[in-house]
């Protein structure tokens, strides 16, 4: 199901880095979220825009929003690349693929690899309503961060 603005998602699931589930209500339980799916880590563009999301987590914080960026590696994977990078917001594994099928965001065929996430971006609210939404054919492109930065404020 492909989502739109104002839209209900239903709460899910996900391991972070540390092999813990964290569910999506948690992630709104006193904030907004700012959900980030992204093809794979170590990738350049993906390891770009994660170190940019790093790099203005004091602008998200002050906004009072939470961020979580989901990829479809493994969550030992995901925990290499957020201790590579640095990176100071959660990392959740899709292994599975469930939460990339739900937001409809999967790529049939990503540089020959059938199932992996397409950069995307999506601001949920307390009452999981969908506040953003963007999806990127082009893995190339980034989201518009100063689009996000208006909702959340």
């Amino acid at each position: 199901m492909s989502f739109k603005i104002e839209d209900t998602v239903s709460n899910f699931s996900l391991q972070n880095t540390n092999g813990e589930e964290v569910s999506l209500k948690e992630l709104t339980d006193s904030s907004k979220v700012l959900l980030l799916f992204f093809p794979l880590a170590f990738s350049s563009t993906c390891t770009e825009e994660l170190c940019t999301t790093r790099d203005n987590m004091k602008l998200y914080n002050s906004l009072n929003a939470n961020v979580a960026a989901i990829s479809v590696d493994s969550f030992f994977a995901l925990k290499e690349f957020k201790k590579a990078n640095n990176l100071n917001f959660t990392l959740l594994s899709d292994f599975n693929r469930e939460v990339s099928e739900q937001f409809d965001v999967l790529y049939e065929d990503f540089y020959g690899l059938n199932g992996v996430s397409k950069r995307a971006a999506f601001v949920i609210n307390k009452n999981l309503k969908v506040e953003y939404v963007e999806v990127l054919e082009d893995s190339g492109n980034l989201p518009d961060f100063k689009a996000i930065q208006k909702t959340l404020s």
